[in-house]
């Protein structure tokens, strides 16, 4: 999906979860989580998370939204970012050896939310 599709698409602009992060999400769909680290977000097998990650090895900068379950994860959406936004969120959670999954910052996910018109992100929780 493009970022004219999604903007579209206002079911899915209202489920973005805006706190969901790459090891969260893995952490409470994949039975091989940590489970203790969850808290009580538990899910069951209808339930689904959408989230945007950052994949550091993709060119151009993009935002790649993703729906996932427990039995699967799927990209729905690529959308272009400005590369100063990729590349600060990446080094704010910090480069690994090899290709990472990076959660978005605060800056980026304001830039997002706003070029998705969607509504606006509450960062507080």
């Amino acid at each position: 999906m493009t970022v004219d599709e999604l903007k579209k698409n206002r079911e899915i602009i209202n489920e973005i979860d805006w706190n969901m992060t790459p090891e969260k999400a893995v952490d409470m769909y994949l039975e091989w989580g940590a489970g203790w680290t969850r808290g009580n977000d538990f899910v069951s097998g209808n339930d689904q998370s959408i989230y945007f990650v950052l994949f550091d090895w993709e060119t151009p900068p993009q935002a790649t939204l993703i729906r996932r379950n427990m039995k699967e994860a799927v990209e729905i959406a690529k959308i272009p970012v400005l590369a100063d936004l990729f590349y600060e969120a990446c080094a704010e959670d910090g480069y690994r050896p090899g290709g990472t999954v990076h959660r978005l910052n605060d800056k980026l996910k304001q830039w997002l939310a706003k070029e998705i018109s969607g509504p606006p992100v509450d960062l507080s929780t």
